[in-house]
């Protein structure tokens, strides 16, 4: 018994350590086995892929796209035993297009497309594939693609890399080249992992560019002009542009005017028929033609005096018709054509098909020749079994293959072959498998051969031939149905050209350089699409109204843009890249200023082609410039201090100008002109010290009577922020770098407020650290986006300055502190010494001095009173200005504007002077103070400030006028509800800017007033804590977070207390304005 409960544990013992040690060596060799992400072009490609390398034994799974999947299987790969992922792409990932506001049609002048910034994005209908990419990219070490082997396929599988490089910068890449999806190839392609060809890349993304910049510069140009010149024919049509699709339509023109312009020739011959029991034979004469009707009756007459023919010479000799070279992507779309009268655009959609499926090799080669490697016994082998051409494909395997191979290679790829042998195909795409095939085996087989008869006679003097042919052997004619070879006499005449054909029509394209043979279907069919020309019902092409138009207005400009020759260049210059001979951006730069020089000249003559059109639709209607594009704009006036993309000029609908930014809607800056400002147009004069550069100076036109006399109607100024008269006329809001969210606490509520505060201002002690983009003042200070306008105060700490009474009006600071100018980073030191004022104030250092309420300079003079002579509105005004007699400073104020206020305080403390236009501080603050009233002018921007303090302050009340100030910082605008329902008649504020670019900003008028503690200093600083006591808010203590807002509602019973919520849409009390249900807009 006892021995065999101890053969049991023994037992139990053994199967617990081969549990353990089978688990650690799956472990190990998990950790060892590598995984690989292996991706391809098309679904259906990956599928085929996975099968090979798996032998039909990979496992599906599903990715974020429901069309591409993902298939797992186990393959030794890099000499090392791997966890295979197969995925797929479906074409193009990614997108080039214009950033921003470039996008609109209406967004600029079509010229500053060829400057205009440009990005690659995802578009929506391709994100699923960017996150399967993306998560199966984490999980691998390896990343293999295996797109198709041309330029195409070279920038897909580097938009690929990218996306998985974004998320694994360290995974490996490798590139697997192969021509078609047999076994041999894919393992051969496995076997021989190389480097991708990021030059090929580099030339697509160069064409690509191209093609974006010129197609949108000239299609805008076009179609928004010609659509208001033409409005009966043209003012729903897009007439577009593109450097490929337009020398297309140039041949078809080309060829039309030719034949229109053909001029026939009568000419005269004689003709020589003998009849015999086997039929009729007709002898060319050997002066073939003549042209003098006289001279061939005298001819004529001579021969039928004597009509007795003699036989001078009767030769025979062998004749060969040559069979065809293997099959390039270009010879395909022709023979389709012409044998098939299947177009190009069909041809390439059914052999991409069957290149996917395994039927054939890749169909995008411009291989006409067979290499040494490939196996032509293989291939023919498998068509023996087919019941048509079976015995034929025999009959060249007893032989031995024997291909005529040409003299082109691209050394990608092979020329087009079947690759397996199928027998269930329908329709056009089983007419052209067959044709590929026959194709194939005809180039392996032998030419036809033949003997050709040619017998001359003699009548009379004058001499006639006739040929005849008896064909021996016809070899690779029993299986190429599609050539014909019989005797046959030529004679010729005096006709015009025929229409193009579209095998003619690709033939010219090749010739010439235009596209490439992956593209030349997309051109054709582009120009048919655009109605630019037309297909007869025998297949040939005859331009339309529109396209002859189009070639004819261009052609009078003096630039044959219908021509081939600028885009030849550039085709010849992206094989150049390909090779490595040329830099991808010294081509890119050098087409974008030849195709821009060419634009810029075809606007000058635009003219020309309102006729060229005019002959055809009619007379042109009369044209202003400005109706082509109803939103001005200006060139770029300088580079977006947020974004870095360019900012101009714009004119409004309603006739307002702005300065915007051309990345709207991702960068909203912009800066409103106020409507005093009537023209606005951007100066070649640079900005010296405004940055980022370079920065423009503006022309301003002003309303005669709206800007004080020192300031010209004309006016010259900077829009960067170093001209103080533009800072004080208009805000300048686009300068404040984006807000960041801040943390703050202090005796206040939470919220978010949607306007300065009316409160008073607190009174608390705390310590505040961080950054904000408000500035400590000597009194208290409202947090939130919005400068509160609170009162200066008595301040009493560590610093190393004086002020006394100090205004919080950005313009009336004078003290000693260090500042540094936000724009040029030029460091001053600055006083700061000062009485207090709360009244607004003009740019500049307007202080009372210690001569009562003297007005000083900006030099620290006292400043002259005058008054206006000049006859207008202001006519008897006062004002004030600078007394020094040489050199005066810039200062001006009106004398009614100067006004002391009641709230005047004593305070001496620290403080750093601060300009929000110019300065961006960085100080430490160790500050107790007071504060009394005061207004804040609204600050057009801070730069990042980072501050300590700590301080004990009592601030007093602060008011901001009677309008409310929207989000984005501008005084909002009092509307009335006009829709039926409850809240009918009730005004409310909102955004004073166009519906499609409000800020969201809301507030009922009849909204009571925000209320609230405040503490020392609350300028949306991080990290703050303290403790405050409110005069109108009640009494608080509070310690925590706050973001970005010192705003909130307190109970005044118990500032503890949460205050039940309030609608912002009725103003009710008790519920929100998500689910309130007394919204009538």
């Amino acid at each position: 018994m006892f021995s065999s409960v101890l053969v049991i544990k023994r037992i139990n013992v053994i199967k617990l350590f081969l549990r353990t040690t089978t688990k650690s060596f799956h472990r190990t060799m998990a950790g060892r086995t590598q995984k690989v992400l292996n991706v391809a072009e098309k679904n259906d490609a990956a599928k085929a892929i996975a099968d090979v390398l798996s032998n039909g034994r990979y496992r599906r799974r599903e990715g974020f796209s429901k069309f591409n999947k993902i298939y797992e299987f186990e393959f030794n790969i890099l000499n090392k035993q791997s966890s295979m992922s197969m995925t797929s792409v479906s074409g193009h990932l990614l997108e080039l297009d214009f950033k921003g506001s470039y996008q609109k049609w209406h967004s600029c002048q079509p010229v500053a497309l060829f400057d205009a910034g440009v990005e690659k994005h995802c578009p929506d209908q391709f994100k699923d594939i960017k996150r399967t990419l993306e998560r199966e990219a984490r999980q691998c070490q390896v990343l293999v693609i295996w797109t198709d082997c041309d330029r195409e396929g070279e920038n897909i599988g580097t938009e690929v890399i990218d996306v998985c490089k974004a998320v694994k910068p360290n995974i490996r890449i490798y590139r697997a080249r192969f021509s078609d999806f047999t076994p041999q190839s894919i393992i051969s392609a496995c076997c021989n992992l190389v480097q991708p060809d990021y030059r090929s890349s580099d030339a697509v993304n160069v064409r690509s560019e191209l093609d974006l910049r010129i197609g949108a510069a000239f299609t805008r140009f076009q179609t928004l002009r010609l659509q208001k010149i033409f409005p009966n024919v043209l003012s729903d049509q897009v007439i577009s542009y593109g450097s490929c699709q337009f020398p297309t339509l140039g041949f078809v023109v080309e060829r039309y005017k030719a034949i229109q312009n053909f001029i026939p020739e009568m000419f005269h011959k004689l003709k020589v028929s003998h009849e015999t029991e086997d039929g009729r034979v007709d002898f060319n004469w050997k002066r073939n033609r003549l042209f003098n009707h006289t001279a061939c009756l005298v001819l004529y007459q001579i021969v039928m005096e004597n009509p007795i023919a003699r036989v001078i010479s009767v030769n025979s000799r062998p004749k060969s018709k040559w069979r065809p070279q293997p099959l390039e992507t270009v010879e395909l779309e022709k023979l389709a054509s012409r044998k098939l009268r299947i177009n190009a655009k069909e041809t390439m959609k059914i052999a991409e098909k069957l290149y996917n499926q395994g039927f054939i090799s890749y169909p995008r080669t411009e291989t006409n020749k067979f290499s040494k490697d490939t196996d032509l016994q293989g291939l023919v082998q498998l068509q023996t079994v087919d019941p048509d051409w079976g015995g034929f494909a025999a009959g060249v395997l007893q032989r031995g293959p024997n291909p005529r191979n040409g003299n082109k290679t691209d050394n990608a790829h092979p020329p087009i072959h079947p690759t397996k042998y199928t027998d269930n195909l329908q329709g056009n795409e089983k007419r052209l498998y067959e044709f590929i095939v026959r194709h194939f085996l005809a180039c392996l087989s032998q030419d036809a051969q033949g003997q050709e008869t040619t017998v001359e006679i003699d009548i009379n003097g004058e001499k006639f031939t006739a040929q005849g042919l008896m064909i021996i052997a016809r070899n690779y004619l029993d299986v190429y149905p599609y050539d014909k070879w019989n005797a046959k006499m030529l004679q010729g005449q005096t006709s015009p050209p025929p229409l193009l054909t579209e095998a003619d029509l690709i033939a010219l394209m090749d010739k010439h350089g235009i596209g490439t043979d992956a593209t030349h279907a997309e051109h054709i069919e582009t120009i048919k699409s655009r109605m630019y020309v037309g297909v007869q019902q025998d297949g040939r092409f005859v331009p339309g109204e529109l396209g002859m138009g189009l070639v004819e207005g261009y052609d009078a400009m003096g630039y044959e843009m219908s021509k081939p020759h600028l885009r030849a260049e550039l085709e010849a210059d992206l094989k150049l890249i390909c090779e490595g001979r040329k830099d991808p951006k010294v081509v890119l730069a050098e087409q974008v200023q030849k195709y821009k020089q060419v634009f810029i000249e075809a606007c000058a003559q635009a003219l020309k082609l309102d006729e060229a059109l005019g002959t055809y639709f009619g007379e042109a209607q009369p044209f202003a410039e400005q109706d082509m594009n109803p939103v001005q704009v200006s060139p770029p006036v300088r580079p977006c201090p947020q974004c870095g993309e360019s900012m101009v000029i714009k004119t409004r609908k309603d006739g307002g100008l702005m300065l915007s930014c051309m990345g709207y809607p991702d960068c909203r800056a912009v800066a409103w002109f106020p409507a005093n400002v009537l023209e606005a147009t951007r100066d070649e004069a640079i900005c010296t010290r405004c940055q980022p550069g370079p920065v423009h100076k503006i022309k301003f036109k002003f309303k005669r009577g709206s800007v004080p006399p020192i300031i010209p109607l004309d006016y010259l100024g900077c829009i960067g922020g170093c001209d103080e008269t533009v800072c004080e006329l208009f805000n300048l809001n686009y300068l404040r770098p984006q807000q960041q969210q801040h943390r703050g606490a202090g005796g206040g509520g939470r919220g978010r407020p949607v306007q300065p505060s009316r409160g008073d201002a607190g009174r608390g002690r705390g310590n505040t650290r961080g950054n904000g983009p408000s500035p400590p003042r000597g009194g208290g200070n409202n947090g939130g986006p919005f400068p509160p306008r609170g009162g200066g105060g008595i301040a009493r700490g560590n610093a190393p300055g004086v002020a006394r009474g100090g205004s919080n009006d950005r313009r009336n600071n004078r003290g000693a502190g260090n500042t540094r100018d936000f724009h040029t980073g030029n460091q001053s030191n600055m006083g700061f010494l000062g009485v207090g004022d709360s009244g607004r104030t003009p740019l500049g250092a307007v202080q009372s001095s210690g001569d009562g309420n003297a007005v000083v300079c900006i030099c620290g003079q006292n400043a002259r009173l005058l008054t206006v002579r000049k006859e207008g509105n202001n006519c008897g005004r006062q004002f004030y200005k600078c007394s020094r007699m040489d050199n005066p400073c810039d200062f001006f104020l009106w004398a009614d504007d100067n006004a002391p206020s009641a709230g005047d305080a004593f305070s001496v403390g620290s403080n750093n002077s601060y300009n929000s236009n110019n300065h961006n501080n960085r100080s430490t603050y160790n500050a107790r103070g007071d504060g009394g009233n005061g207004n804040f002018n609204n600050q057009p921007g801070f730069g990042d400030r980072q501050s300590h303090s700590s301080g004990d302050g009592f601030g007093g009340d602060g008011f901001d006028g009677d309008v409310p100030q929207c989000n984005c910082g501008q005084p909002s605008v009092t509307r009335t509800v006009q829709k039926e329902g409850n809240n009918k008649g009730r005004q409310f504020h909102t955004c004073v800017k166009p519906r499609g670019e409000q800020c969201g900003f809301f507030q009922w008028a009849d909204a009571p007033d925000n209320s609230g503690a405040g503490d020392g200093f609350r300028g949306g600083f991080q990290g703050a804590t303290g403790r405050g006591r409110g005069s109108r808010g009640g009494r608080g203590r509070g310690r925590g977070n706050r973001s970005n807002s010192s705003d909130g509602d307190w109970d005044q019973e118990n500032s503890r207390k949460r205050k039940p919520p309030k609608c912002g849409a009725c103003g009710e009390i008790g519920h929100t304005k998500r689910g309130c249900r007394n919204k009538e807009f």
